[in-house]
């Protein structure tokens, strides 16, 4: 049960780590979720977790690499691959050699094998951290790309030479020749079995699809099971599970893309799970060393063979190191190419945006904390608190460092460039948003072809056509017509709401009935107004309604069936609502409102007309149309968009939330409708 508490606790913070980002869009999320952790562990009856070194990299790094290898974008890597292989290979094993004696020449009771082990995870950069900035330094495109390249590459090589380290520390006995063929092996091995297994999964998939289970649960749950057979068989067998994944999900996003139907559905099923699977990975890896972080500073704090401010000045010389050499193999590389093509040299900034970028993230914490707890004779494994200060105390030193420095490397020319294209980056993003609801919509006619489904599609166009109508945007008389028109419409929804209240209490309309139209007048004025103040009185009217329908009589289980069934008294409720509405906004209309508040009257009385003539059905309190569900699941899928585009970099996060509020009008026009 304690074990339970603590999941869902570190769960919850996850959540609450992502608003409080929403506040404090400078701070990188890593950081949020480390410093939440620290607070979870201090307060009183804190959170204590270990976990199995194994269990580490099987929960955390195979699901996470596979993703890696399946959103790749493989041409554009390729275009890069050179100076994405000599970050993922080169400066990885040269990380390994200069840095593991450098470790070992500062701290000589770490053992040389065990500073290369430190060194080795170290050298792994993690683009997630990198994406994490909060969007305040939109990265150039082509640094973006190979610093993607490089966190999938090099989280193999990396972990890799980690594991030759350590196993070199537990057994005392390390053969260069032998390492070398020993990785080859292993490195190919993993590679060949990862695309082996990952193709015939899919082909399972299809084989399952060819018997007619079209269910997409247990697709999806055949997609997440995937990473953790690969990397489970492939170490059985000794290859690298670590490589072994990386090749499944490139395999698997070749499959996907070779694939003759979309399967539209399947698609955005998976893409909405592994997005939360991912989330909480990668949020439970910073909140686990943020709950490590204290007990690992007490263990520092009581060996009296330690320095504290020692062990401080270790990680900022390790830090400076890895940056210094990161620093000067970019450089190099610069100077090479440049010297090759008979080109111009990149620019110093570049360079060092590319030096700082490099991020220690979720496979150091991963890497650290599977050193075992004991050597092959039975000891303990030497300094392997110490060790792990030092990583955690590395990724917290480089999250700080790119926080801070990577604002202050923005070029004031690049600045002024990007505020000039904003605004047809901002078109070019909304058309992507918009043929992503398009897509989706036609995918799910095209599913479900009912008659009564064909104008979803030219309604939901038609929508999009008139936000996007030209208008002067910045046009202050426009503005104020907007909002006097938001005025008199939250208007007109309270005097709905009293009148339904009023015809509750008299009797004329059933409670359960009542209920549900409510919770639509909610839904409504919530796409009308989002200030805290207004989501406060809804949950107040939320909480008011759940007690009401714990203790009111007339919410019992019979009546409310019988309420289920009598669609008329709905029908007669909404026409009284109307008309209430239309006397309260006519009392408030003056001069100033007159044109604002005359078009919501007329929206009333089509309203009205058709609820009097019979059309407009209404169901239990809720408009019964499925048109209407098709098109908010469009909504929702330009929602994931927008997401999506910002996560990868694609957008900033001054447009990502233009698209947002362009999503919400959308959202708001068709609910009134």
């Amino acid at each position: 049960m304690e074990t339970f508490l603590a999941v869902l606790l570190m769960l919850g913070l996850i959540a609450v780590s992502n608003i409080v980002n929403r506040f404090i869009p400078f701070v990188p999320v890593p950081l949020i979720q480390i410093g939440l952790g620290v607070i979870a562990a201090v307060i009183p009856t804190g959170i204590h977790m270990s976990f199995e070194p194994e269990l580490f990299f099987v929960l955390f790094i195979a699901p996470l690499l596979f993703n890696d290898g399946r959103r790749t974008p493989r041409d554009e890597l390729w275009n890069l691959r050179a100076p994405i292989l000599l970050l993922a290979l080169g400066l990885v094993f040269a990380t390994v050699f200069v840095a593991g004696y450098a470790i070992h020449w500062m701290i000589p009771s770490i053992p040389l094998a065990a500073s290369f082990a430190l060194a080795a995870i170290l050298s792994p950069t993690d683009a997630v951290a990198v994406s994490a900035l909060a969007g305040k330094v939109h990265l150039p495109k082509s640094i973006h790309r190979i610093l993607e390249g490089e966190s999938l590459m090099n989280d193999a090589s990396g972990l890799v030479a980690f594991k030759f380290a350590i196993a070199a520390a537990v057994t005392g006995m390390f053969s260069l020749p032998k390492a070398t063929v020993s990785f080859v092996l292993i490195a190919a091995g993993g590679l060949l079995l990862g695309a082996l297994l990952s193709f015939v999964l899919i082909r399972l998939s299809v084989f399952i699809r060819r018997f007619g289970m079209e269910d997409v649960t247990i697709h999806v749950l055949l997609q997440i099971l995937t990473p953790f057979i690969i990397y489970l068989v492939s170490e059985e067998i000794g290859v690298s599970g670590i490589l072994a994944v990386v090749a499944g999900g490139v395999m698997f996003a070749i499959e996907k893309d070779r694939a003759v139907s979309p399967q539209y559905k399947l698609q955005l099923v998976s893409a909405s799970t592994w997005s939360v699977l991912l989330l909480i990975l990668n949020g439970l890896v910073f909140l686990i060393l943020g709950v490590s972080v204290p007990d690992v500073v007490e263990v520092i704090y009581r060996d009296s063979t330690l320095n504290n401010f020692m062990v401080a000045g270790y990680v900022l010389a390790i830090t400076a190191l890895l940056i210094v050499l990161r620093f000067l193999w970019v450089y190099a590389y610069s100077l090479f190419e440049s010297r090759r093509l008979k080109t111009t040299r990149s620019p110093l900034k570049s360079q060092l945006i590319t030096s700082i970028s490099g991020v220690r993230g979720a496979v150091t914490l991963a890497g650290a904390f599977s050193i075992p707890l004991v050597l092959g004779d039975g000891s303990p494994f030497p300094q392997r608190d110490l060790i792990i200060a030092l990583a955690a105390g590395v990724i917290l030193m480089s999250l700080i460092i790119a926080s801070i420095f990577l604002p202050l490397l923005a070029d004031e020319e690049e600045t002024v460039v990007v505020e000039r294209v904003s605004a047809n980056s901002e078109l070019t993003a909304r058309s992507v948003v918009i043929d992503a609801g398009m897509s989706m919509l036609r995918s799910l006619i095209t599913e479900n072809p009912q008659p009564a489904n064909q104008p979803a599609l030219l309604e939901f166009t038609d929508k999009i056509d008139k936000l996007c109508a030209p208008k002067a945007a910045d046009d202050p008389e426009a503005e104020r017509f907007r909002q006097l028109g938001v005025q008199a419409k939250r208007s007109a929804i309270a005097a709905e709401r009293s009148e339904l209240r009023r015809m509750l209490e008299n009797g004329s309309i059933a409670a359960p009935v009542a209920s549900k139209m409510e919770e639509l007048l909610d839904h409504k004025e919530a796409l009308l107004c989002k200030r805290l103040d207004t989501q406060i009185k809804f949950s107040l009217t939320e909480i008011q309604r759940l007690f009401s329908g714990l203790f009111s009589g007339r919410l019992n289980g019979d009546e409310g069936r019988q309420a289920a069934q009598n669609a008329e008294s709905a029908r007669t409720a909404k026409i009284s609502m109307c008309q209430a509405a239309i006397s309260a906004v006519s009392a408030d209309m003056s001069e100033e409102n007159r044109l604002a508040s005359q078009k919501v009257i007329d929206k009333y009385e089509q309203m009205e007309s058709r609820l009097i003539e019979g059309d407009g059905w209404i169901k239990d309190g809720v408009v019964d149309d499925h048109k209407l569900e098709l098109k908010l699941q469009a909504i929702q899928e330009q929602r994931n968009t927008v997401q999506q585009m910002y996560q990868d970099g694609a957008i900033n996060l001054k447009i990502a939330g233009k698209l947002r509020k362009f999503v919400d009008q959308l959202e708001t026009a068709i609910w009134e409708d």
